[in-house]
This record gives structure tokens, C-alpha cells and sequence, in this order.
């Protein structure tokens, strides 16, 4: 079978598909990854097909204004649907579409006849389990969390308008807005897989049936892969060092962070790690080296905690690795997998990006490395994560789904 993934984001929305595409090539499928031009290396480096999606992510603007945030996201989606018919190359067989390409994928799907399944990294149906993803951590009770939740859905049904009405015209499809088709999909019980943990989000005891949690997916990772020499020497130097990081999150705000992140280390008297991403921190010391990109897989089990932004990706990696951690949100879904962390256990309170101060950071840090039950909890989970197979139970659903 020819499979082709769609995803599009950040690099956490991307990679975890390079693992999923791995293990369908390796029971025998063809498969490609449409992504944009950035993680081309990310798709090939794991010996899969890449095709370009040719759209630009933007830097986000005021990351406290939802209205600036739909703004990027809008634009986005316009520039990645203009390309997106192209990428669906004649001969595919199955679409498999993160959240952020399923709403243009869908089209694809009712154009070519090519059936499509939802391979989600968030949940983002409606439940009264808890409010949306996108929407806030408090829960607004049963009735409110699933009111909250449909609000979402069509907060990013407008988000989508315009790409929906571009790409319907170009695949000579009538007219059919965002919304529309979105119900159209629920009545028919369009399948779902998400590619997350029940350990951190058990599956809401009120979805419908083809809604399914199968476990994390990860990251391809080569075999042969190793740690930079310089941080290998550094890692043996001394005790277990802290790593902080925000992906690809706070872009412009590298000297800031750096001072912040040297200072609270100092403060706590811990050694640290700062790993440069997006916001380019940096810093020099005896008691801190910066990285670029390392494989979270081979970092992680080596460090005493993780300063992150709650990234759904690098959320699950500390966890796997049973590392405890101090979250920094910054927006969309992070406060969700934020509270998560706290809940389990794994992680102190969080601190929102634009609360984050050096004494604050140190007081964190100092608790998650001193007061062993965080990490005990965050061992506790990754016990019941190595149970898991993610990437395995996706390929037996779409062998099942398939026939």
C-alpha cells in the first residue's frame, strides 16, 4: 500500500510521524511523509519519500492575543493549502493527516477517492473529560468542558475558511464550508488515531467509537546515532546536569532567556544545559554547555531534570525517559500537557512563559532535583509508557481499517 503522511507545524508536530512512517515501511508499505521544506532532512534521514507542502511557518506575534494567534495560524493554512493537492501524487493509496492537514485533507480525500485516516498528536474532539486543548487548563464541568469544546472546533473551522474555499475551487469541487464538512466527517465516524499516551491523557470515556488513543509515536532515530563528543565529557564532568530548552517556541527572546536560565541554575547550584532551538540561547561556563539538536532519546535519561515548554513531544520524551521537569508554556496546547505533568505528579506547578523569572526557575528546579517524589512519578510513568507501542497499534488499525 502507498501511504502518504501530511503534517505540518513545528518540528514536534512533524517528527513523531518520521517513527509512525518507519514502522508502516517497515511491514512492507511504501510510504511518504508531505511536510514543509524545514524537516525535509528529518523525513529522509529516516528513509522515507519527502514531499514539499509548500507553506512557511510563521513566527508567532503576542503569543497572549488568540486573535493574533488566529491571524498566523490563518495565514498558514492558506499557503499550506494551495499546495496540498499537489503533494497527493497519483497511485496513493491512503492519507494519513495530522490535525493541523486534516482539514484540507479531507477535500483531497472526497476529489480523489483516496481514503484518509486522522493521526492526531492532541485530542481534540469534544469532551466532558476535560476543556479543550487550545482553550485554558480549568475544567468548566462535564456539560461546559464539551460546549468548550465544540466552540474550539469552530474557532478552527474559521481558522480554515479561506484555505477550504481555495482548495475546494482548485479540485473543482461545489462550495462546502470548514463546518460542514467537519459534521459531514463526525456522522460518517471518520477514524481517528492519536498518537499519544494513556498514562498521560486516558481516553475521554465519552467519545465515540473510531476515536482511538494507541500510544506515543516517536521520533525515527538511526541506530548508529550519538551524543556530540563535547557533551558526552560534559555529561561525565559531574553530576547530573538540568537541561533547558523551548523547541521551537520564543523566537527573539534568546539573550533574555539565557540570563534567566544561567542565573537560576547558579541560584539552585545546579549544573545545566541549554539548548539553543528557536529562541537561540547560549551561554559559556564550567557549569553550563549549549547544544543544538540531540536526540531527546539519548539526552534525557542522563539529566536530573527538563526545563521545557510543554510541548506535546518533549512532554512525553521526559517522561518516557522517567525525568522530572519544570514546564514553561507558551501557548496553544502546552498549558494543557503543562497541567498534565503537575497532575501526575512529574512536574511542580507550572510557570506561564510570561511569569517566568530567574528566582522563580531556581525555586522550581531546586524542588524537582531535591524532592525525590517527582522523580519517582515520572519513573512510575515511564514504566507504563514502555508498555506501549504506539506506532505498532497504529499500523495494526490501518491493516484492520484497510482490509
Amino acid at each position: 500500500m502507498r501511504i502518504l503522511i501530511a503534517a505540518a507545524g513545528s518540528r514536534g508536530d512533524v517528527a513523531p510521524y518520521t517513527g509512525l512512517g518507519v514502522e508502516l515501511k517497515q511491514a512492507g508499505h511504501d510510504v511518504a511523509v508531505a511536510t514543509t521544506d524545514a524537516f525535509a532532512p528529518l523525513v529522509r534521514n529516516a528513509g522515507l519519500e519527502f514531499r514539499n507542502l509548500p507553506a512557511h511557518p510563521r513566527a508567532h506575534g503576542d503569543t497572549t492575543d488568540r486573535r493574533d494567534l488566529m491571524r498566523t495560524a490563518a495565514a498558514f493554512v492558506t499557503e499550506l493549502g494551495q499546495g496540498f493537492a499537489d503533494a497527493v501524487a497519483e497511485g496513493t493509496d491512503l492519507l494519513l493527516l495530522s490535525t493541523t492537514t486534516a482539514p484540507l485533507g479531507w477535500h483531497v480525500s472526497e476529489a480523489t477517492g483516496i481514503p484518509g485516516i486522522g493521526a492526531y498528536l492532541q485530542p481534540a474532539a469534544p469532551t466532558g473529560d476535560f476543556p479543550p486543548v487550545v482553550m485554558g487548563t480549568r475544567s468548566l464541568g462535564r456539560l461546559g468542558n464539551r460546549t468548550a469544546g465544540r466552540f474550539a472546533l469552530r474557532m478552527a473551522d474559521r481558522v480554515y475558511e479561506r484555505a477550504v474555499a481555495d482548495l475546494r475551487r482548485r479540485l473543482d469541487l461545489p462550495a462546502l464550508t470548514a463546518p460542514a464538512m467537519r459534521r459531514r466527517q463526525e456522522r460518517a465516524g471518520w477514524p481517528v488515531l492519536h498518537g499519544f499516551s494513556t498514562a498521560l491523557v486516558p481516553r475521554p470515556s465519552d467519545w465515540r467509537s473510531g476515536l482511538d488513543v494507541v500510544g506515543t509515536w516517536w521520533p525515527s532515530l538511526d541506530p548508529a546515532a550519538r551524543l556530540p563528543v563535547e557533551l558526552e565529557d560534559f555529561l561525565r564532568a559531574g553530576p547530573r546536569p538540568v537541561l533547558i530548552g523551548f523547541g521551537s517556541m520564543a523566537g527573539g527572546e534568546g539573550e533574555r532567556l539565557s540570563g534567566i536560565a544561567v542565573r537560576a541554575l547558579r541560584r539552585a547550584g545546579l549544573r545545566g544545559i541549554l539548548q539553543s532551538g528557536s529562541a537561540g540561547l547560549a551561554a559559556d561556563g564550567d557549569d553550563v554547555l549549549t547544544i543544538g539538536d540531540v536526540p531527546h532519546e539519548l539526552l534525557f535519561p542522563r539529566l536530573a531534570a527538563v526545563v521545557h515548554h510543554a510541548g506535546a513531544g518533549t512532554t512525553a520524551a521526559a517522561l518516557r525517559a522517567g525525568v522530572p521537569a519544570v514546564a514553561v508554556p507558551v501557548t496553544a496546547d502546552q498549558p494543557f500537557w503543562a497541567t498534565r505533568l503537575a497532575a501526575l505528579g512529574a512536574a511542580p506547578a507550572p510557570i506561564p512563559f510570561t511569569s517566568l523569572t530567574a528566582e522563580r526557575l531556581a525555586d522550581a528546579l531546586g524542588h524537582v532535583t531535591r524532592q525525590q517524589t517527582y522523580a519517582r512519578a515520572a519513573a512510575t510513568v515511564a514504566q507504563r509508557m514502555a508498555t506501549e507501542d504506539g506506532a505498532g497499534q497504529a499500523l495494526k488499525v490501518v491493516q484492520l481499517l484497510t482490509g
